[in-house]
């Protein structure tokens, strides 16, 4: 079972690390464009899980409004030097500190993969209740359920855990909440350097 404290700390302590070792380019990378690109020009945007800022809030045009939000303060730091311009919070994505309706879209970039499994689909909701009828969703996902931490992550010597849902059961969230499922895209390599997983980005709408 994920441990949210333990996540915090674990971002808090390795974020320099993090931030080095991270590959934004790649499929992954494309994925988010298009996605952005679908979006209206004025688009409210929230980045849950926003890291270090990049590449979602850096991504975001100039006419869009970029919010970020994160568990981590060390990471929040990065990211408001990233992107300067970006709203900033800190935060729990099961329990978002925003207003019902606020958000044109929402992406969730490697960030559910960190949540307890039994939380997902609060999670899941959350992002349903901040956006605006019709708005749209981006997040990814490992293709089967697993569960796992790694005491030394990045050689780093600090903890990290994860709580990976699987494909299957963030279908079954999404259509619980109320969103359609308009495009999936699997990508590799899209985390880490290094990193051979496979990953599921779905595109979603939220129907009213």
């Amino acid at each position: 079972m994920v441990d949210k404290d333990a996540v915090r700390r674990g971002y808090d302590e390795l974020a320099e690390a993090y931030a080095a070792d991270r590959n934004e380019d790649g499929r992954g990378r494309e994925v988010l464009s298009r996605f952005l690109q679908g979006l209206p020009g004025s688009a409210r945007v929230l980045d849950a899980g926003c890291g270090q800022g990049t590449p979602v809030l850096r991504d975001l045009h100039a006419s869009e409004t970029a919010v970020g939000m994160d568990i981590s303060r060390s990471q929040l730091e990065l990211a408001a030097d990233a992107v300067p311009d970006a709203a900033l919070a800190q935060g729990d994505m099961a329990r978002l500190p925003f207003r019902d309706g606020s958000f044109d879209a929402v992406t969730a970039y490697h960030s559910l993969i960190h949540v307890p499994r039994e939380q997902h689909q609060a999670v899941v909701d959350e992002f349903a209740r901040v956006l605006r009828n019709g708005g749209r969703l981006l997040c990814s996902e490992g293709p089967e359920e697993w569960s796992g931490a790694n005491p030394d992550w990045l050689d780093t010597g600090v903890e990290m855990q994860w709580h990976i849902a699987g494909v299957e059961a963030t279908r079954e969230h999404l259509r619980n909440a109320g969103f359609v499922v308009e495009r999936e895209w699997g990508v590799d390599n899209s985390l880490n350097a290094g990193d051979d997983a496979r990953w599921t980005f779905l595109s979603t709408r939220l129907e009213g």
